[in-house]
């Protein structure tokens, strides 16, 4: 069994050793160009060169959960295309949103600039019944998300393209549904896979069906996003905020107005990020898995785009 390791922006060496370690059977190199056919893949931003000289490749394994980017390439057409299932990104996801949802709830922001000028002040309490959150993709990332705020007592709602059904979340599914959640929420949370169906999904009209006063936090493509719309539903008071984490291009150009924009907080796209030690574990083990034969978590429809 032979693996390549082709990860564009990435130390390869911690990465290499640890799949070594989990793997001591197998074959492990770092790809250069003109290397000699691998049975697997672990990859992320690879070249399109890279699959146009491994077109045997049985797998290919991404060290993270977004795989909208190896989409875009020509992938071997009978390669198994494989996304990390969570590998320590869903609590990081849980941890940021709930700050972003209990910031924007408590007023902490506004209590912050008030501290800067030296103002001691107070603000009425705000009811968390009228602060229904909804979180939009309910795949591992957005479950976890969604549990984790429903511990706040926050009134949780999700929504997916398929049926779900999560404990304490009220869900929605299908497009017949879609407006009857945006309309339900007042804060709206961003989880969904980037796919040509949600692309933009988060625009002028979208927006605009939440309740007054919303606040929309975006933590998975910039390309969601439709940059003018949100300025514009700011301007005009009918969204309160936005806490984003994500842009259409990163990092984010700094004319870009989302740096300046008063009710706009911006992060550097840290809300998740890849966790070494315990991606090499199950990378490893979804290897092994897939050399056995047997069933493997993580598998990517092509057709559908996650």
């Amino acid at each position: 069994m032979k693996s390549t390791f082709c990860c564009s922006g990435t130390e390869p060496a911690p990465w290499l050793a640890g799949l070594r370690a989990a793997l001591p059977q197998a074959q492990i190199e770092l790809w250069q160009a003109g290397a000699l056919p691998a049975d697997y893949a672990v990859v992320w931003a690879p070249p399109q060169q890279f699959f146009d000289e491994q077109p045997q490749l049985r797998g290919v394994f991404a060290i993270g959960a977004g795989v909208d980017a190896l989409l875009k390439l020509r992938l071997p057409p009978h390669a198994t295309l494989v996304r990390l299932d969570d590998a320590g990104m869903a609590v990081q996801m849980a941890e940021y949103v709930c700050h972003a949802v209990i910031r924007h709830f408590r007023e902490l922001d506004v209590y912050a600039a008030d501290i800067r000028q030296g103002h001691w002040t107070f603000r009425k309490p705000r009811n968390r019944a009228d602060f229904p959150v909804g979180v939009m993709g309910l795949g591992v990332l957005g479950a976890r998300v969604a549990q984790a705020l429903a511990h706040f007592e926050f009134p949780v709602l999700g929504w997916s393209r398929s049926a779900k059904a999560i404990d304490g979340v009220r869900c929605f599914s299908g497009s017949a549904q879609f407006h009857d959640f945006l309309a339900a929420s007042r804060v709206l949370v961003n989880l969904l896979p980037l796919t040509p169906d949600t692309r933009d999904i988060l625009n002028r009209a979208t927006l605009s069906r939440l309740q007054p006063g919303g606040y929309v936090i975006n933590v998975a493509r910039g390309a969601h996003l439709v940059d003018d719309d949100l300025l514009a539903l700011l301007d005009s008071g009918h969204l309160a905020g936005a806490m984003l984490d994500v842009f259409r291009t990163e990092p984010l150009p700094p004319e870009h107005p989302f740096w300046r924009h008063p009710k706009i907080t911006i992060t550097p796209h840290t809300s998740a990020r890849t966790l070494r030690e315990t991606s090499i574990g199950q990378i490893a083990g979804k290897i092994a898995a897939f050399e056995r034969g047997e069933p493997v978590a993580g598998l990517v429809d092509r057709e559908q785009g996650y």
